[in-house]
């Protein structure tokens, strides 16, 4: 007798969890290039992450974007009326300069170089998504990408994200998106890929 997979259900993510989110998306990104470039020392990482992805939940996106999360992944999602809140404020900015070090500068010119390169047209940005190693084929990242892009395609936007990891990219174009263009990280950091899906209509409509 075989037993199936319960389907994994998206929640959204409120500040109770900010600890949770933080600390899966901390383990989530310890071997990815682009936070090992921000954060070097390899075993102060995952803290710092932890601290990083808390911070820009709880005072970012949980307020101005779409964040949801299952038991060992979170996603935040940045909608089109969203985009002009989902940054860092000052202080917000400052508390992330402290934990950056001197990547702080580094950091700033990498915000500013994506930011350069994003269309002025309405769309969903996928601004982080990530899930615990240690629940890998369990479906959990796969449920909190299906469930922000049935938002999208249910307002009829793309979707735009930048991939910090090639083994991901066949994942997202798995899922409909395309890369668009290449981006280096300043101070001869790891490349961004850039990339977009086009909305698709709602089965049955």
């Amino acid at each position: 007798m075989t037993t199936e997979k319960k389907p994994v259900a998206p929640r959204t993510a409120t500040l109770d969890d900010t600890l949770l989110v933080g600390g899966v998306l901390a383990r989530a990104f310890h071997d990815d290039p682009m936070t090992a470039w921000f954060f070097p020392e390899p075993t102060a990482r995952e803290a710092r992450l932890a601290r990083y992805f808390g911070t820009l939940f709880a005072r970012q996106y949980a307020h101005h974007g779409v964040c949801e999360r299952t038991d060992a992944a979170a996603a935040f999602w940045v909608p089109p009326q969203g985009r002009a809140k989902a940054v860092p404020d000052a202080e917000t900015a400052a508390e992330l300069t402290g934990l950056l070090g001197d990547r702080a500068p580094l950091f700033r010119q990498a915000v500013e170089a994506a930011a350069a390169h994003t269309p002025a047209e309405d769309h969903w940005y996928l601004a982080v998504i990530g899930a615990d190693p240690a629940a890998q084929g369990r479906g959990q990242g796969a449920a909190l990408l299906r469930s922000g892009l049935a938002r999208a395609d249910a307002a009829g936007l793309p979707v735009l994200l930048e991939s910090s990891k090639a083994a991901n990219l066949p994942v997202y174009e798995h899922f409909g998106f395309t890369v668009t263009g290449e981006l280096r990280l300043p101070g001869g950091g790891p490349p961004l890929w850039a990339m977009r899906r086009e909305p698709r209509a709602a089965a049955g409509g």
